[in-house]
């Protein structure tokens, strides 16, 4: 017995790995820092027969510093048609298949789903081994509620799409956290401040990089700042509060809000953008707009 009353033989037992199991095992990765790997993925990274990778030479980095041996497939939205065939295959032979995307978990705005549902549809095996991901860490980092958050991956490239999907996210009654790319982030961050007013937010950079940031600031602020800002580089994750966070706004600023929308949108659509802006309710912006309407129409 040791001091705390353990044999050594139960002791040894409980440090013995169980083999790995047939089937497809979700591994995260490293977002950043290489120490970030758990010890079960790296388990399953040595003793799976076949590993499906977002990009096999990004891969190769992880491989080569921690001795990892398995073949590889690349298994990206470009190659997913090709490899599904074989890894499925694969899996029904009773092959343990690892799923690996470029860094921290896969699936999170990763390919990867399209594989899981085709095992699960085939009664296949399906485990993860969890770890780093970039969603958690940016919204424990960003000083926002963390009891409800809503996930909108990369927000899209195109201004318009871009503007439709903030204003569709503005009424969740939740934290939202948005993947954006470096060349996007200061036109994100102005339809952002335009459609959701001075909320607090936070942009996270380089997570667990050497150059990890993390600016805290009102929606208009950081806009301003990355505005002017010199060329941003990095992978970037914007967290923004919930409605009940934002600075309402007074009658005359509503007011002025509003008939800026009208002069080029109807009634409905303009009484939309000013409510996810300020995050209020959206028919009683709809009735002041209606007066508006009907008092420049007098």
């Amino acid at each position: 017995m040791d001091g705390n009353g353990r044999s050594q033989a139960s002791d040894g037992q409980a440090r013995r790995k169980p083999p790995l199991v047939p089937g497809l095992h979700i591994v995260a990765t490293p977002i950043g820092n290489m120490r970030d790997i758990t010890l079960r993925a790296l388990d399953v990274l040595h003793e799976a027969d076949l590993i499906a990778c977002e990009d096999t030479r990004v891969f190769a980095k992880l491989a080569a510093h921690y001795g990892i041996a398995a073949p590889t497939v690349a298994y990206s939205d470009a190659t997913q048609d090709a490899a599904e065939a074989r890894l499925v295959h694969a899996l029904a032979d009773g092959k343990r298949v690892a799923l690996v995307s470029d860094a921290g978990m896969p699936l999170i705005s990763d390919p990867g789903y399209r594989l899981v549902r085709a095992a699960v549809a085939r009664g296949l095996a399906v485990t993860s081994a969890p770890g780093p991901s970039a969603v958690p860490m940016a919204l424990a980092l960003s000083g926002l509620p963390t009891d409800r958050f809503y996930f909108g991956g990369f927000l899209p490239a195109r201004a318009a799409e871009r503007r439709r999907a903030i204003a569709a996210a503005a009424e969740v009654a939740a934290t939202l956290v948005f993947f954006e790319a470096p060349h996007r982030l200061a036109a994100s961050l102005a339809d952002l401040a335009e459609l959701l007013g001075a909320r607090p937010a936070a942009v996270a950079r380089e997570l667990t990089k050497l150059f990890e940031e993390v600016r805290r600031a009102p929606l208009d602020e950081l806009a301003r700042h990355y505005g002017d800002a010199a060329e941003v580089k990095g992978e970037i994750v914007l967290v923004i509060g919930p409605p009940g966070d934002a600075v309402s706004p007074t009658a005359g600023v509503l007011d002025q809000a509003l008939r800026s929308a009208l002069a080029g949108a109807s009634v409905k659509d303009a009484a939309a953008e000013v409510a996810a802006r300020y995050g209020l309710k959206r028919r009683d912006v709809y009735a002041r707009a209606l007066e508006l309407r009907r008092g420049a129409a007098t």
